[in-house]
């Protein structure tokens, strides 16, 4: 265990120290093209799992990012954090590459909630509130919880904000889960919000109920939908159909369902299923 802690980190701070605390949003990805350090066979290079991907999100507006398993978009998102160092002069952050920025300012500007959210063996109240110790204000706790549509789960709760949910959540379902860590990442107040099929695990009725909630919180600041349905993303301003870490489609919802490309048949397929489950 000492010399897992004491290993010097991969991802050190940046040089910046010229940069504002709180950034205002703004990304750019530049021709990135990235490959898991570590990932190379025997006598070659990695592969890569992402190609010359160019993308400019504006401050204050929504992209979504769709595609099939292993496209890569999960990929795409975590170098913005420096989950893992994208290459250097790739992945910008208002106009600095993230390479250069001081990570405490970097990572604090970003609410990402994975698929698989890591929960701590402590209160609702505690987990959602995790990532702002200095912030103790209950309106702030109770509205973050409701624009994750958690509230009502709350109030079943034995003991409501002060029940334990046990390690990594054991004792919730995995839709509580995820609203658990949408809560607590609305809590920061991030100015880029990352979702990363954060809905996966509700069903659709929640999923509107939350996406309703969300949709005056994500006007006010930059964010960035990974889903794999249709109507989680169709309100976004800007949506990427990524393939094996290429953008083969990019549009509004309007634009590409017209296309008739993958989008569109994505779409297609959905309203099949949504069809037969309703007969």
């Amino acid at each position: 265990m000492l010399e897992v802690l004491d290993a010097p980190p991969a991802i050190v701070d940046g040089p910046r120290d010229d940069v504002p605390a709180r950034l205002t949003g703004a990304i750019e990805w530049r021709h990135l093209t990235f490959a898991y350090p570590g990932a190379a066979k025997a006598g070659g290079d990695a592969a890569p799992v992402l190609h010359d991907i160019s993308l400019t999100v504006p401050a204050g507006t929504t992209l979504a990012i769709v595609g099939p398993t292993g496209s890569g978009k999960s990929t795409l998102v975590s170098l913005l954090p420096r989950l893992f160092d994208p290459p250097p002069g790739t992945v910008f952050v208002d106009g600095i590459d993230v390479r250069d920025l001081p990570l405490g300012v970097l990572r604090g500007s970003i609410g990402m909630v994975p698929q698989e959210p890591f929960l701590f063996s402590d209160t609702i109240a505690g987990n959602v509130a995790f990532g702002t110790p200095e912030r103790d204000e209950i309106e702030d706790l109770k509205h973050a919880v409701a624009v994750a549509r958690l509230d009502v789960d709350v109030e079943t709760f034995p003991n409501r904000w002060t029940t334990t949910v046990g390690e990594r959540g054991l004792t919730l379902s995995g839709g509580q889960k995820q609203r658990t860590a949408i809560a607590r990442a609305l809590m920061i107040d991030p100015p880029i919000l990352i979702l990363d099929d954060a809905l996966s695990a509700v069903d659709t009725d929640t999923e509107a109920a939350i996406l309703r909630g969300l949709s005056g919180v994500m006007r006010t600041r930059t964010a960035i939908l990974i889903a794999h349905r249709a109507s989680t993303i169709r309100h976004a301003d800007h949506i990427v159909v990524l393939e094996d870490g290429r953008i083969v489609e990019q549009g509004s919802h309007e634009a590409l369902v017209q296309a008739g490309g993958p989008y569109a048949e994505m779409c297609r397929l959905q309203r099949l299923e949504e069809e037969l489950a309703a007969s």
